[in-house]
């Protein structure tokens, strides 16, 4: 647990938002707290956006918006991969990390212009960066189901159902956790360069070199990073074969765990009886 909770620190927990006490309890289950990703003043360690289902959409719309976006972040823009994590309820979590905390401002407008250049469909709520989130691992309160981080690839099989049943083993989760990179300044800069210039050339009315960007973008090859689909995760549907070999090159074995549903054993006599 010990190797997690560094994890965490290194990329999203502000310094003393929760005790060591706390957040030991909330990883384990048996409390669940949220914390704010902002400092008392005002500047954001890290920021989650939001993609929950949406009502009357088919119920993989959450999870291609969240493809394209993390695709826009990596590819496009040149931002480190972000995560992905699944809220125990009915969503995602896209998690970005700042190698020095952000003025909130620079960060919400960084959000508006992503928004308006790419996604001008995509809903946010208004308080995206000053909500308290439940960091995973977590149990969700209201479902009984765990929000965790996950494989990227992993993601489409959730898109109905949110949540793990069992609470994720903490080697698993610092697996998914311990390569990712921080978005240092200068990176941030040139991101929000390139969405202001895409703007304009929008406004101009010149056709931008970037080309649109679709909804259902997985298993289409990186441009800007050369990385082929088998290099990047965040554009396939991984097989239970890519996430076994996933945790194995981390020296981690993985353990399958499903809960079987009970049946009731009067009414299946029932049924045998001729």
């Amino acid at each position: 647990m010990e190797k997690l909770i560094a994890q965490l620190n290194r990329l999203y927990l502000p310094r003393g938002e929760i005790s060591p006490d706390e957040l030991l309890r909330h990883l384990r289950g048996e409390q669940t707290t949220s914390v704010s990703l902002a400092a008392p003043d005002r500047h954001l360690r890290a920021v989650m956006i939001p993609f929950d289902r949406m009502a009357r959409n088919d119920e993989l719309d959450h999870w291609h918006q969240l493809c394209a976006v993390a695709n826009v972040l990596h590819a496009d823009l040149e931002l480190p991969t972000p995560a992905v994590s699944v809220s125990g309820n009915k969503g995602y979590g896209l998690w970005m990390s700042f190698e020095t905390p952000m003025p909130m401002e620079r960060v919400s407008r960084f959000l508006d212009l992503l928004r308006k250049a790419y996604f001008p469909d995509m809903a946010l709520p208004p308080n995206v960066l000053d909500a308290p989130v439940e960091i995973p691992p977590c149990l969700n309160q209201h479902t009984g189901k765990w929000a965790a981080f996950i494989h990227p690839g992993m993601g489409a099989s959730f898109a109905e159902d949110a949540g793990l049943e069992m609470a994720p083993p903490p080697a698993g989760q610092v697996a998914f956790l311990e390569h990712l990179e921080s978005i240092g300044s200068e990176r941030f800069a040139q991101a929000l360069d390139i969405l202001q210039r895409a703007i304009d050339t929008h406004a101009s009315g010149v056709a931008t070199s970037t080309p649109p960007v679709e909804a259902a973008s997985p298993g289409k090859q990186s441009a800007a990073s050369g990385s082929t689909p088998a290099d990047d995760l965040l554009l396939k549907d991984a097989t239970l074969e890519d996430i076994v070999r996933f945790l194995h090159a981390r020296n981690i074995e993985p353990t399958f765990r499903h809960l079987i549903p009970r049946q009731d054993s009067h009414k299946g006599s029932q049924q045998d009886e001729p």
